[in-house]
């Protein structure tokens, strides 16, 4: 099977741990874009990156890149490409999304019909039919990159974005989702063999992801549709061989502490409901208790909290004394831990107390985050980095 260029996508300023992750994983990262990262491989690479990465959010398999200075040019280069290689004739169904900065484009949907009218002239032209087509993302999913007269058009093999690892159930307020959770973990200096500890768990994603990343068990092993299994290439028996490959048991325990803890009984019961979707409510402790009190199993190890931002002015002020909380626990109870505060407001930041080892940007949605890093001394215990 010939190798074609990947674009794995992630959050803005997550490329570097998806790079990582990639080299992991065997593949050599060809170049980093600040929302992605290339590589090359093949379609069963596709299928392998779909099923493993923690902090990817799309697989992008190249299909062809092009010029094109309108949208009757892209119309006539698309309707050139052989959409019936990658296309099946029975029961095929299609969905553009695009990314488009063409200074002759004003409707934004443009772009997306003259691509749809090329691909299903092609294949009416050639095979006698032609693919349904609309908006929905569990199937066929073609992507359009097209900026000034640059065009790249992929084969979507994700479709609904990796970050839904299928098992948030209950998502709770305001939640991180699954893949920055995976690379805010491996920001930290957490070394997947001491303690992890998340007060203001919410519904329990960093733990979870922490249980997932310490058992070794691929991302995806809570889901079974994707967007690969809609074109041409995909061949069932070898993708379940594939996934047969890539499962890993979850043990039965670790040998060291992941404990959730919230005030909250409801975000709990919420965080034991995903835990137990994912296969990890066993290897997680949960607790009810305020962050005060969250238990802390002598260090080294890892402490991280999300509290919230405060989009108010009244709400900041009511969230300053939580913040500098969060520092007075840090320096009390975590002597030999590394500490870890992700907040989208650097000014409450700036409350915990605490010099920061680092500040180490983060997106959350559109909101500009950092992951304060905090290395805790005190107490008799000789603090040990955790690498």
């Amino acid at each position: 099977m010939s190798k074609r260029t990947i674009l794995v996508t992630c959050p803005k300023a997550c490329a570097e741990y998806l790079a990582e992750e990639l080299k992991s994983l065997g593949y050599q990262p060809t170049s980093l874009v600040s929302n992605g990262v290339f590589i090359s491989g093949t379609y069963e690479d596709c299928i392998r990156l779909n099923l493993t990465l923690r902090t990817g959010l799309r697989v992008l398999w190249e299909v062809d890149t092009f010029t094109a200075r309108d949208g009757e040019d892209l119309y006539h280069q698309a309707v050139r490409m052989p959409w019936e290689e990658w296309i099946p004739e029975e029961d095929a169904y299609i969905s553009i999304v695009s990314s488009v900065r063409n200074e002759t484009v004003v409707n934004t949907n443009f772009p997306n019909l003259r691509l749809k009218d090329a691909i299903v002239d092609r294949m009416r032209e050639v095979t006698g039919d032609r693919p349904n087509s609309g908006n929905e993302r569990d199937r066929g999913v073609i992507f359009l990159y097209w900026h000034e007269e640059e065009v790249c058009i992929y084969l979507d093999t994700s479709g609904i974005p990796i970050s839904n690892r299928n098992y948030r159930s209950m998502p709770g307020a305001a939640p991180m989702r699954e893949n920055l959770a995976a690379s805010v973990i491996a920001a930290t200096q957490w070394d997947k063999a001491s303690p992890f500890l998340n007060p203001m768990c919410g519904s329990g994603t960093l733990a979870i992801e922490a249980a997932l990343i310490a058992s070794g068990v691929p991302g995806q092993q809570q889901r079974h549709e994707f967007a690969f299994q809609h074109f041409q290439p995909y061949d069932e028996k070898r993708y379940q061989e594939i996934r047969s490959e890539v499962r890993k048991r979850i043990p039965d325990s670790l040998p060291f502490p992941i404990i959730a803890s919230d005030i909250d009984r409801q975000a709990i019961r919420a965080a034991e409901t995903n835990a137990k979707k994912a296969g990890v409510a066993h290897l997680i402790e949960f607790r009810v208790c305020d962050f005060r009190e969250a238990p802390i199993p002598e260090g080294p190890g890892v402490i991280v909290l999300n509290p919230e931002y405060g989009e108010r002015l009244g709400e900041q002020r009511q969230l300053e004394a939580t913040y500098k909380a969060i520092g007075d626990l840090f320096k009390q109870k975590c002597p030999g831990y590394w500490g870890y505060i992700f907040t989208g407001n650097k000014t409450l930041g700036k409350r915990v107390g605490l010099k920061t080892k680092r500040k180490i940007e983060f997106y959350n949605g559109p909101i500009e985050c950092r992951l304060l890093e905090y290395e805790l001394y005190g107490g008799t215990r000789n603090p040990k980095k955790v690498s």
